[in-house]
């Protein structure tokens, strides 16, 4: 069967969803190719406040406002019980400073339904077999239907927002090594049970392990007495050949006084996930009527929590350059979308690589800081990795110079 739209999505998590519905604002007939069905589980749970700002842009700010999710106002460190934070309304750039902390089941079901009433088409339980392209050079996906019945989807521009299936650098060996060490991940849900009065609901709680400064734990509220728990380290840290993950959770959360005295009443009651080796470059973000969005370009590390703010980032910047060329203009995609995207990419990436090397947390445990320096971090651990006006954006090894304040 062959079908034709305007732009064809693939994936309909936040960058898929959010792009689906700022297109539909420009008239164009939008097709969603998601793989998955909704609710699903998935990581990332904790936004970033710049987040608002891009969901607002997409229409879809009170839907969010009034779901019920966790509010959020900030991060809260914990490293051999010394206590570190950022308060995200004391940021230094301008924009919302909360946010809310999220089950993605539903945080991504409720943006994909926001995008089905903007007038998206999202279709579930599709999978894309195969890319290339017409007689007329323009893309074509083919996919397969849950019955197994094959499809041919023509469009004039297609974004991939397939996260980690990756699914046009796969197809298009736009895929290329990264240069952050492999890392892996042991994460799960739990009913916390928390009766820490200096427990701060309000905030994701990042603790770094008391002997191993390169592993370290989040602790994520959420509104319904449930947290999200997760540690990362690098992969040979973890014994998986011979130990079970719920073992190895377990064990190392034992590792740190500081969660062990939080989670001394929680209750594990779902399998824990793996995720190894999800750091992930692409050769280009973009090619001849295609551009990649969010994971399926480029992924850093969870640290910060940047995923979905990058994700959310790429769809606003790409949307206005395919309005562009949908239009008959020409687009200059790596200067107009790849170049400003990857500026932030690279804020959060200086962040990532002075958080492992304990650079940065000597900063945020120090408390040697200006308050208008800690406010330009804070900015940055915000979600504000784009605002050039911040000087810690502007020249991000500009850091280096509080780190040796701080260690002074």
């Amino acid at each position: 069967m062959n079908e034709h739209c305007d732009v064809a999505i693939i994936g309909a998590g936040p960058a898929g969803s959010i792009a689906a519905a700022l297109l539909r604002k420009a008239g164009h007939h939008v097709v969603v190719l998601e793989q998955s069905h909704f609710p699903r589980f998935s990581i990332g749970e904790s936004l970033l406040p710049q987040c608002m700002e891009f969901v607002e842009e997409a229409g879809m700010l009170d839907a969010v406002n009034n779901a019920g999710f966790q509010f959020k106002n900030g991060a809260a460190f914990s490293r051999n019980n010394a206590p570190g934070a950022f308060d995200f309304t004391q940021k230094f750039s301008d924009g919302p400073g909360t946010t809310f902390q999220v089950q993605r089941a539903d945080f991504d079901h409720l943006l994909a339904k926001q995008a089905i009433a903007a007038g998206a088409d999202i279709r579930f339980g599709r999978r894309i077999d195969g890319f290339g392209y017409d007689d007329t050079d323009l893309p074509v996906l083919n996919y397969r239907d849950e019955s197994g019945d094959t499809h041919t989807l023509h469009s004039k521009f297609v974004l991939d927002a397939s996260g980690f299936g990756r699914v046009l650098p796969r197809l298009l060996d736009l895929e290329t090594p990264s240069d952050f060490p492999v890392r892996r991940s042991l994460f799960t849900h739990v009913e916390d049970n928390i009766s820490d009065d200096n427990y701060d609901r309000d905030k994701i709680l990042i603790v770094v392990h008391p002997e191993h400064k390169d592993v370290w734990f989040w602790l994520i509220p959420f509104s319904n007495g449930r947290c999200s728990l997760g540690v990362v380290a690098r992969q040979e840290y973890f014994d998986l050949d011979n130990n079970d993950a719920e073992v190895l959770l377990k064990l190392v959360v034992s590792e740190s006084p500081e969660l062990k005295r939080i989670l001394a009443n929680a209750k594990f009651d779902t399998a824990v996930t793996v995720l190894g080796g999800y750091a992930c470059k692409v050769k280009s973000l973009w090619g001849k009527h295609f551009a990649l969005l969010g994971n399926a370009g480029e992924f850093l590390d969870p640290v910060f929590s940047s995923g979905v703010t990058i994700a959310m980032k790429s769809a606003s910047l790409a949307v206005p350059q395919v309005n562009r060329e949908l239009a008959g203009e020409d687009v200059d995609w790596q200067q107009s979308y790849a170049a400003p995207l990857q500026l932030g990419i690279n804020t959060f990436r200086a962040y990532v690589n002075a958080w492992y090397d304990g650079s940065f947390q000597d900063v945020i445990f120090s408390y040697k800081q200006q308050p208008e320096v800690r406010g330009m971090i804070c900015s940055i651990l915000a979600g504000y990795a784009w605002d050039q006006s911040n000087p810690f954006v502007s020249n991000p090894k500009r850091l280096q110079t509080v780190v040796s304040l701080c260690r002074e």
